[in-house]
């Protein structure tokens, strides 16, 4: 019997050839190829501007020294993501704050996010949980009232929408993150991007993205020969390659195409398991229409359930821990307790298999093995 996993990347025949074509070309790093995938992500999301890097965690890192957070600085965010969504406050020096979820969709709760605003936060960081788009307008409202920068971890939410735009359109944020692990809606292999409409924090990105290094006499504080360069932030080493990019254009292509299938499969998720008793799963937002990155259901006896599923033959997982219970937090101060409704969602949640090559058949063995689970 075939294991089903929880997620898997969908690489076709194109997109093998747009790699060896630049592979063949005479830039392997970054060049044309970056440029135009900046171009062409912008473009789809709505932002006037894009600044692609190896990884989410990358972009969140960039978009945080953009936003100038540094030692003693809080930045509000959801303790239901992956740890880079934290992480990349510790980064500069600052300290996430964790404002608990909203029960029903498990993403960021703006009032609980306005309960941990203080003197010393600089800016919020609202996560769109499994690609369904956060409450971003009163997120956005908060943000303006206490002076904050609103940077979206949009690393689930490709595609997804909100109040009829796409998600990075940074319509209701200063910056917008993605992601394109294997497992996100379209891949570079690794790879990252920060959106954004404001120009001074496009040019900050960039010298975070490489070293902090400008060849451009604009910013140059002498002219000099052809071979000067000079350094005017500590920045990283996080540029995407034009190898990865040419895979990015090519997977851009049938972006909707696998967004459309995610939806299709989790409709037939919800309707399969709309009446029974003993499971739930989360509900789309109000004014949004999910990307559907994940597909989570809430169970009782998780341990027990897990197992029987594993035991079909099904890879599901757990999205996600608490990240202020992970060791590291907790040695900083953190503790349980701290956001109640994410602990009991900690201890119930389930993501089962959902992915755009994920034919019927399967579909039908996931269900089933989830019915059969739960008797």
């Amino acid at each position: 019997m075939k294991r089903i996993p929880y997620a898997t990347q969908w690489i076709e025949d194109d997109d093998l050839a747009a790699v060896v074509a630049a592979l063949k070309s005479s830039n392997l790093t970054q060049g044309p190829i970056v440029a135009e995938f900046e171009k062409q992500v912008a473009q789809y999301c709505g932002a006037k501007y894009a600044i692609a890097v190896n990884s989410g965690t990358s972009a969140l890192h960039i978009a945080c020294l953009a936003a100038g957070i540094s030692v003693g600085d809080e930045v509000v965010t959801s303790p239901i993501t992956f740890v880079a969504s934290a992480n990349c406050v510790l980064y500069c020096g600052g300290r996430p704050v964790f404002a608990d979820v909203d029960p029903a969709t498990i993403n960021i709760d703006p009032s609980e996010i306005e309960k941990k605003i203080s003197p010393k936060t600089k800016a919020i960081i609202p996560v769109h949980f499994t690609g369904n788009p956060c409450d971003l307008e009163s997120i956005y409202n908060l943000a303006k009232k206490h002076n904050l920068t609103v940077i979206e971890d949009a690393a689930h939410a490709l595609g997804a929408e909100y109040q009829g735009e796409k998600i990075g359109a940074c319509q209701y944020s200063d910056m917008a993150i993605l992601s394109f692990h294997p497992v996100k809606h379209i891949t570079t292999g690794e790879g990252g991007m920060v959106l954004t409409n404001n120009e001074a924090l496009r040019e900050k990105l960039i010298f975070f993205r490489s070293h902090g290094i400008t060849r451009d006499p604009k910013y140059m504080k002498k002219q000099n020969e052809d071979w000067y360069y000079e350094m005017h932030y500590l920045g990283h080493n996080y540029r995407l390659t034009d190898i990865q990019s040419a895979l990015g254009i090519s997977q851009l292509q049938k972006i909707d195409k696998f967004v459309a299938r995610r939806r299709e499969i989790a409709q037939v998720y919800n309707r399969a398991f709309l009446d029974i008793e003993g499971i739930d799963f989360l509900k789309e937002s109000q004014s949004a229409k999910s990307a559907y990155h994940l597909y989570v259901i809430l169970v009782k006896k998780r341990k027990n359930f897990y197992n029987k599923l594993r035991a079909a033959g099904l890879i599901v997982n757990v999205h996600y821990i608490p990240v202020y219970l992970q060791p590291y937090y907790q040695r900083m101060g953190y503790k349980a307790g701290d956001c109640p409704n994410a602990e009991e969602y900690y201890a119930q949640a389930i993501t089962i298999p959902l992915y755009p090559k994920m034919a019927k058949p399967r579909i039908t063995r996931v269900i089933k093995a989830v019915k059969e689970a739960l008797n």
